[in-house]
Parts: C-alpha cells; structure tokens; sequence
C-alpha cells in the first residue's frame, strides 16, 4: 500500500433479520435489519491518475463499467462535492454474486470512498462519507463501519453493535441458486400499505421508535438467537423463484443450525456449528446447474477493519 495506489478487500453481507414495516411516503419502504459482514470478498485496486478520469476495468464482462456502476457513481460523487481534480484507474476482481443480496455493490462503492478519499489526500469527517454512501444505496453506509450492525429508516441509518456476541465467529454456507429477483419487484410483491393515518398524518416517528427501542428481539442487537431469524422477503420471493427455496432446503438437509434468505436478493445462508459442521455440509451439498456455494465466516467491525486497513478507517473518522 502506498500513496499513489492501493488494493482492498471488499466484503460481502448478510442479513440476520429482515423486517419491511411499510411505505414511506417518500415511495421508499421503511425497514428494520440487522447485518452482518462476511468473509466472501471482491478486491479493489485503485491508481491515483492526475488526468481527473475515473476508469474502471473488471474481470467480469457482463458488469457495467460505466456510471451504472456504483463504484463509478461513488467516484464520481466524491470527486464533484470536494472538487477534486485528480482521477483514478480503478480494477473490480469480482467474486461477489451480483443481484444476489450479498451487497456486493454496495460494498464496493463503500470500499472506494475509503479509498480515494486517501488516494486523493481529503480531510473529511465520518458524516460526510456517510452522507454520500447513504445516496448511493442503502446499504452503503453499513459498509463505512462493517461488522454487525442495526439498520433502520430505509436501511441506511446505522447502529454498529457493541454486544459482546459479535466477536463470536460463526461458520456459514452461502448458496446463490440460478435465480434472479429484483429488489423492485420483490418489494413491491409485498403489496405493504403506506405508512400514514387516513387523514395523512405520519406515523413513521412512532415506527422508528420502535425499531430504536430497548425491547427489540436479540437478533437486533446481534445476539443471535436462530428462532428469531426472520426475513420478510422469504414469503414472496419463494413463490417468485422456488429455486431459491430448494436452496434453502438443502441448507437445512445439510445440517444448518438456521437458514435465511440474505437480503432481497437470491442467496440463502445456512449457520453451522463449527468450521467441521461447515465442512461436511459442503461435501454433501449436490451443486446444481448454475448454483454457486461459498463457505464463509463472520467479521467483526475489528476484523474489517484491520483487513481493509485500520489506517483508512483512523483517517476516516478524523476531523
């Protein structure tokens, strides 16, 4: 790592919890959700340009590489708020499954504003990255802190976990069937009603209060408890792609303690016992057409951090 260009680790994510309460009136959905960081990971390699071009390249030639990409639009964003005159040459190595639930685009986007705002040599203090992940995506600003945390609002407001159950590691299966669901149309499958009174008055206030109140389930605070596992989604996302609920079966046939559709996208997880319980299940999974299945493990917010660099992370929050 030095000045002129670095090269990171991008984390994927999975959801303990999953809770749409309703819409918003801003046409977004208000949710409650816990996250979690996990091993599965893209890597990043950002060179410092002084031609004020953002370039990017990557190993998969069915991924945009233009401003659809969030790497780019995250580049782009920092570049025009402070008003950077330098660019960058940027290398996405995917491995993440996209569209999968795993964020992997939010992730890289997030991954990239640490990295050129120390590529680029900005001054910033943590609300400003935060602000701009949290216009890009939702799960974005999840990604500037890593480990577990409670997200509540459409997603984006964050609460890391200071429950001593995080720097438990726990062994996961991920299974990406070849399914594909959009977070459009799987929230809108919900079919939720809006959340407001007859006569328009808002009760999103009393709704956050909930989702920021003491009397929440353990898996809010990251003590997972496997009954309390809960992901909304499941019940229309099954019926959308039921390739994707024989993924989860076979989870469960292969000895997972818990499984739970990750996010809204197509990937399922298993939780196992230990890294041996995690090892039989993957010698038993049959891997069908198009399946892709990754073993993983946990990270705390000190196991992301000191992967990406704890240095990033210091000069992130200065100022």
């Amino acid at each position: 790592m030095n000045s002129q260009s670095l090269k990171l680790p991008s984390f994927a994510k999975v959801n303990w919890g999953l809770r749409v309460l309703g819409k918003r009136a801003d046409g977004y959905h208000e949710v409650r959700t816990t996250l979690q960081t996990i091993s599965l990971k893209d890597e990043l390699e950002f060179e410092l340009t002084k031609d004020g071009i953002i370039r990017l390249t990557c190993n998969e030639p069915d991924l945009p590489i233009d401003d659809r990409n969030l790497v780019v639009r995250a580049a782009n964003a920092l570049k025009q708020r402070y008003q950077v005159t330098e660019g960058a040459r940027i290398h996405l190595d995917k491995m993440i499954p996209t569209q999968a639930g795993l964020g992997g685009g939010s992730s890289n986007a997030a991954v990239s504003l640490l990295a050129l705002t120390n590529l680029w040599g900005l001054s910033r203090v943590k609300a400003d990255l935060v602000e701009i992940g949290s216009e890009l995506g939702a799960d974005v600003p999840f990604f500037l802190f890593g480990g577990c945390a409670l997200g509540t609002g459409t997603g984006a407001t964050i609460s890391p976990s200071v429950s001593a159950d995080e720097s438990f590691e726990r062994h996961l299966v991920v299974i990406t069937p070849k399914a594909s669901v959009s977070t459009a149309k799987a929230y809108a499958s919900l079919n939720l009603p809006a959340l407001t009174t007859p006569v328009d008055d808002p009760i999103l206030s009393s709704l956050q209060n909930v989702a920021n109140s003491d009397d929440l389930p353990p898996w809010s605070l990251c003590d997972l408890s496997l009954d309390d596992l809960q992901n909304d989604f499941e019940a229309v996302i099954f019926d959308i792609e039921p390739e994707i609920r024989r993924a989860k079966d076979k989870l469960r046939q292969s000895g997972a303690l818990g499984t739970l559709l990750a996010g809204s996208g197509s990937s399922v997880f298993g939780i196992f016992a230990d890294r041996e319980a995690q090892q039989r299940a993957m010698k038993v999974i049959d891997a069908e057409s198009g399946w892709r299945i990754f073993p993983c493990v946990t990270l705390t917010r000190d196991d992301y951090r000191r992967q990406i660099g704890p240095e990033l992370f210091h000069f992130f929050e200065q100022g």
